[in-house]
């Protein structure tokens, strides 16, 4: 079991619904990856990340599609990548990742309760 965590740290974390805008490939990434851009709304606007998501994905089916991802994490440097955000998932039985998504449209920017 990992470190429990209060409701205090739980909240510090800022997960928020957004849509993705465009996909491209990311040849220079360690691991088969895609960068992603998503649109979080106009409060907060869009941001980039790379997701490792190439096996269950394909770029015409990511453009459209709703994800939760962390956007209060520091940016990251992915090869010649800034990463603005934490795309999130979940890996299948062979450690692919599986996109965290909602069922329903929602709002882009809308924050996880």
């Amino acid at each position: 079991m990992e470190k429990l965590i209060n409701w205090e740290e739980f909240e510090q974390v800022d997960l928020r619904v957004g849509t993705i805008l465009e996909v491209e490939d990311f040849p220079k990434a360690k691991k088969p990856a895609y960068q992603l851009l998503v649109d979080f709304g106009p409060v907060i606007g869009t941001r980039k990340s790379s997701a490792q998501i190439t096996v269950h994905y394909s770029k015409q089916e990511l453009i459209g599609k709703q994800v939760v991802a962390v956007i209060n994490f520091p940016k990251k440097q992915i090869a010649n990548f800034m990463s603005e955000c934490l795309v999130t998932g979940f890996e299948d039985q062979n450690g692919d990742i599986i996109l965290t998504a909602v069922d329903k449209l929602v709002p882009n920017g809308s924050k996880l309760k």
